[in-house]
């Protein structure tokens, strides 16, 4: 007979015989408080991108399966940007069970564990806000410090939602618009139904490749939406 809501369950095989016994473990809906905490040191946005860009980047090394850790990542961000409906939707996608109803601990479908860390869901409360003024100077050196080159063509490695992986044919100059219109020829997927996210951030529908400096061989992540909203620069 099967087990109802298996998520809801953890598996234990009994040494030495055949039975499997089944834990029932708690599962919450996610909750819209986020963690409180203080940083050791006055903190600016840059600090805390960088901070977490390094977490997510070597999580996939930790325990657990690296699918899980791409959607808790993609979860973090949607909850962050008071997007609870996706974060939810994230999470009840890739099976993952919250016990306390909180990113900070989670399992998946084979009872593995997984731990965040406050600076991943939140930021500081003693965070630097960095001025509207230093954004726009620091985007200007970044097109001063660019070269005009010919159109090199490669393929960007795109992982939907669903676990798929796709191809997509793109250069550093294309837009996430263009690619957003190429996955909807390749794989029916409207754009309307797309967020594409790269180290943790939302990528706009103008923003190029070169300017968030995604490479080959690296992996864009890609939400499906059920129900859509539009997503504008």
């Amino acid at each position: 007979m099967g087990v109802p809501n298996s998520r809801e369950y953890n598996y234990y095989h009994a040494p030495d015989t055949s039975f499997k016994i089944v834990l029932k473990r708690r599962n919450e809906p996610l909750k819209k408080e986020r963690p409180k905490w203080k940083s050791e040191y006055p903190m600016t946005e840059g600090q805390l991108r960088s901070k977490r860009d390094e977490f997510w980047d070597t999580a996939p090394a930790f325990d657990g399966r690296k699918e899980i850790w791409d959607a808790l990542r993609a979860a973090a961000l949607a909850a962050e940007c008071n997007d609870l409906e996706l974060a939810q939707a994230i999470v009840d996608g890739a099976c993952i069970t919250l016990p306390h109803g909180s990113l900070t601990e989670s399992y998946d479908e084979l009872g593995n564990r997984y731990q965040l860390p406050a600076y991943t869901l939140a930021p500081p409360v003693n965070l630097i806000r960095e001025s509207s003024n230093d954004s726009k100077v620091s985007e200007s050196l970044q097109k001063q410090a660019q070269t005009p080159a010919c159109r090199q063509e490669f393929q960007l490695r795109v992982r939907l939602s669903s676990g798929k992986d796709v191809r997509l044919t793109a250069s550093m100059e294309d837009s996430i618009a263009e690619l957003k219109k190429q996955l909807e020829k390749q794989e029916a997927i409207e754009i309307i139904r797309q967020r594409w996210f790269f180290s943790g951030k939302l990528l706009t529908d103008k923003t190029c490749l070169q300017d968030t400096k995604i490479q080959k061989d690296f992996v864009v992540q890609v939400i499906v939406n059920v129900n859509p909203t539009v997503i504008t620069d």
